[in-house]
């Protein structure tokens, strides 16, 4: 009893320390790192609503500065990344909208250095995460680098870069425990994107395959703002930058991208690794789309908006150019782990917009590479020097390698004949485009970028009806790992904001339905004294019916270069049916992998031995993109007693991928859940290799979903 006594009286102590932690986090006003009271953290200063951010918003560069050096050395964002060399060259000369070299010399080829991340997770953390993915473009031109730091979708999250710490803080593990790793299936994250609805079209890009690729070099790149180009009569236009990939846009299911974390966590790492010292070069086409100025104001949508996107049916994407990575890098750190990326680094021709996530990554990259990289010298580590003579008057430093020489280190001088001296226009110098600003210094943001549902809405609609079910699938599963109930109502009100179907689908995946009535989480955007009628997000508009190149289902399927085929084979096999296969996969640039009942060498039906790739137990039919069984009985019969080989034809038919098999290798088939869908049109048994090519570049048979759920795995 005395026992039980106590145990009460310390619970009653806990509830009550709980009461008084809760008033006191209730009555926290928030300040800044000097006591300073603050009213708006979610907008910078700006020279007028759509004007540029100012250098004076201290609040600004405590939040960013502080965010920036939170950990050392590894990126806080991107930190997971892979890395290549290559060469863009341009293939139509674009003088008409600006006189950067890159973009009207069509006799150049010039340097790149690209690197692709994740977003969220760590250095050790796996590829396949649920996460954007960086595009980030170094080419080192003629008139110096210049920067294009890029993501895999169009859109960001945030429209104000004051928010991005909150951001990042809310989707990185939950500073308690620590869990979970690389992934937004969390009560932070989903809280804080409930409350501020801006962040919902990103969001449902990420909740799409787009998140989840199959290859770096099946996925698109975008520079996402929109930035200037200016001509030599100094005339302004528009642009959004693309990167297209030759090979198409391509993505795994989510099952898959949990099964390859853990049968290779390195797998896009891996892959493109392998495709380069294979001689199968990935390939970008650089498209822009480019608005004139006068019609800045023409779309029901702000241009200077991150969160928004330009639908190609409204402006076309004009292809200029092709990159292509051709070479590895001789060390990771020296070069993929020191890269330094800024969208400060821009040339002649090219300059910024007042796109205020823009403008906050100007001051926030390079202060990140100042903590990262230890030394404003950053710049003189050889995977960071441009290809151009540097000559200015910044002196010494930490790990300073170069030696300046001579007297004087300021301008003007005459000590040594005024040397360096400044370059005129004619000579090439860049020369901020002339906007005029005439307008209030104010905290806020445009009005004009309060549409938060309709792009969102528009990118499902145009969505095909497979990748629509990943949406709804991704959403139940990342909201299901939630703990809060007001939570996932609050998301499943938001998400029926953009659709009222994906919506439903998700409430019945997670035994709840939609909440009618609820605190609407409009007024978190924007500071404690704003007007928030003002701010509120307008009622959904549809300015487009669907836009088809927002789909995969409308990307290249004429190709299956660079793809995996995994080859199920023993001793016996058929000599003659794998060499036709071979010669045509290898004839289109794809890749034949012997998958065998143990590692070594086997034996075909001449008695020649063949190396083998992968033993079964080694490997798993999620790294490949297709299956092959040659003929050959005593390689069937040596199959079959291994049950992993009849897991492996059952999990690459329950994801939708091309199978074909030859003579008795249709005994393989079977003896699997394949047995009762033989007609299925990507299952090919004693056909063409052509019809097989045909079915891989397809890339998958989403028809056959309506039986895959049910395939035993």
């Amino acid at each position: 009893m005395a026992k039980k006594k106590k145990q009460d009286s310390s619970d009653t102590k806990k509830i009550e320390q709980l009461k008084k932690d809760h008033w006191e986090m209730e009555n926290m006003t928030m300040t800044t790192n000097q006591g300073l009271k603050v009213n708006d953290t979610n907008n910078s200063l700006k020279a007028g609503e759509r004007g540029s951010t100012l250098l004076e918003d201290f609040l600004l560069r405590e939040k960013i500065t502080s965010f920036d050096h939170e950990r050392i050395p590894e990126r806080i964002v991107h930190a997971r990344g892979s890395a290549a060399h290559g060469y863009f060259e341009l293939t139509k000369d674009m003088s008409k909208y600006t006189k950067a070299g890159i973009f009207t010399d069509t006799n150049r080829r010039t340097p790149v250095f690209v690197r692709f991340s994740t977003v969220a997770g760590s250095k050790g953390s796996p590829d396949l995460a649920r996460d954007v993915r960086g595009f980030a473009v170094k080419l080192y031109t003629e008139e110096g680098t210049w920067d294009l730091v890029g993501n895999n979708m169009p859109i960001f999250f945030i429209q104000d870069a004051m928010k991005f710490p909150d951001l990042i803080h809310s989707v990185k593990p939950e500073p308690n425990n620590e869990i979970p790793q690389a992934a937004s299936a969390h009560d932070t994250f989903y809280d804080f994107v409930s409350r501020t609805t801006e962040t919902l079209h990103n969001h449902i890009w990420a909740m799409s395959d787009r998140a989840i690729p199959r290859s770096f070099r099946m996925m698109e790149g975008f520079g996402i703002h929109t930035f200037r180009l200016i001509n030599d009569k100094n005339e302004s236009h528009f642009v959004k930058f693309h990167w297209k990939p030759v090979l198409g846009v391509h993505s795994v299911t989510w099952e898959e991208a949990v099964k390859i974390n853990g049968a290779d966590a390195d797998f896009h790492r891996r892959d493109l690794w392998e495709a380069i010292e294979a001689g199968q070069y990935p390939e970008w086409e650089l498209g822009m789309q480019i608005v004139p100025d006068a019609d800045e104001h023409k779309f029901e949508f702000d241009l200077l908006d991150p969160t928004k996107l330009i639908p190609e049916e409204m402006v076309p994407v004009t292809i200029v150019g092709k990159m292509t990575l051709n070479r590895n890098p001789e060390n990771f750190f020296a070069e993929t782990e020191q890269v330094a990326f800024l969208p400060g680094h821009i040339v002649p021709g090219i300059d910024f917009t007042n796109d205020p996530l823009l403008q906050g990554r100007l001051f926030s990259y390079r202060d990140t590479q100042l903590s990262r990289l230890g030394t404003p010298n950053f710049h003189q580590i050889p995977i960071n020097s441009p290809v151009v003579p540097i000559h200015n008057n910044q002196r010494d430093g930490q790990m300073q390698t170069s030696i300046p020489k001579g007297q004087t280190a300021y301008f003007p001088n005459s000590l040594t004949g005024g040397c360096p001296h400044l370059a005129k226009m004619s000579e090439g110098a860049f020369h901020s485009y002339e906007e005029r600003i005439d307008a209030k210094k104010i905290r806020t943001r445009s009005e004009s970028f309060s549409d938060h549902f309709s792009q969102p809405a528009l990118f499902y609609r145009s969505l095909a009806a497979w990748e629509q079910e990943h949406v709804a699938g991704a959403y139940t599963f990342e909201l299901g790992k939630c703990t809060q109930d007001h939570i996932k109502e609050r998301m499943l009100w938001v998400i029926a904001q953009i659709d009222k179907d994906l919506a439903e689908k998700v409430a019945e995946g997670l035994g709840m339905k939609i909440p009618k009535n609820i605190e609407k989480p409009i007024n978190q955007a924007i500071g404690a004294d704003a007007d928030s009628k003002k701010h509120e997000p307008g009622a959904k508009k549809n300015y487009l019916d669907a836009s088809p190149a927002l789909s995969q289902a409308n990307t290249k399927f004429d190709s299956i270069a660079t793809r995996q085929v995994a080859v199920l084979l023993a001793d016996g096999f058929d000599a003659k049916s794998l060499k036709a296969m071979k010669t045509m996969l290898e004839k289109e640039g794809a890749m034949a992998k012997l998958v065998a009942p143990h590692g070594g060498t086997i034996k075909d039906s001449d008695k020649n031995e063949h190396k083998v790739d992968s033993a079964i137990m080694t490997t798993e039919s999620v790294l490949f993109d297709a299956l092959y069984i040659p003929d050959g009985k005593a390689s069937v019969d040596a199959l079959l007693k291994q049950a992993k080989f009849i897991k492996f034809v059952n999990e690459t038919f329950k994801h939708c991928k091309a199978i074909a098999a030859d003579g008795e290798g249709e005994r393989l088939l079977k003896s699997s859940f394949v047995k009762d869908h033989m007609k299925d049109k990507a299952i090919h048994v004693n056909d063409k290799p052509e019809a097989f090519k045909k079915s891989m570049a397809k890339h998958r048979n989403w028809e056959r979903r309506s039986v895959s759920d049910s395939v035993p795995v």
